[in-house]
């Protein structure tokens, strides 16, 4: 059985910065991104079991497709399905939508879900920094298992 990483995250250059953290800090663990809302709760619904680590960004891209507007959600919409379900493993939120992340933020918390905030700054050094260092503390806290001697080196960090 594969363990997941599910992301929801639309820019690109964050994307390739969290793919590298993570292939550092847990790997064997495959992730998934995602830049849909409804696309990643439609795939929560068959793979959240599976899934050790959560992190979502707020604001999605509104995409041109055949001339047509399709309107790529919010984090929100994921947050707030997860409130419907158990919580089953932790949550970052990492938004700079300050207003929004800290109400998908609560939404979680008040569902029992184990859930941190990391505001992006500094372009994306923040995902090897604080981004990184929640995922870390994830794995200290028992949370995230450690799965490798990689992992086990990056908890004695």
């Amino acid at each position: 059985m594969s363990e997941f990483v599910a992301i929801l995250e639309d820019e690109q250059n964050r994307i390739a910065a969290m793919r590298g953290c993570l292939a550092e800090i847990l790997p064997g663990r495959e992730v998934v991104f995602f830049e849909h809302a409804q696309e990643m709760i439609a795939w929560l619904g068959e793979h959240l079991g599976q899934v050790v680590l959560l992190s979502l960004d707020h604001d999605l891209p509104v995409k041109s497709s055949d001339g047509n507007a399709v309107d790529c959600g919010t984090g929100r919409q994921v947050a707030d399905y997860l409130a419907t379900v158990p919580p089953s493993c932790p949550v970052i939120v990492h938004s700079s939508n300050d207003t929004c992340a800290t109400g998908m933020f609560f939404a979680l918390k008040d569902s029992g879900w184990p859930c941190g905030r990391v505001v992006p700054c500094n372009y994306i050094r923040w995902i090897a920094d604080a981004w990184a260092d929640k995922v870390r503390q994830y794995i200290c806290d028992g949370w995230i298992s450690a799965g490798s001697a990689a992992v086990e080196d990056e908890q004695q960090k």
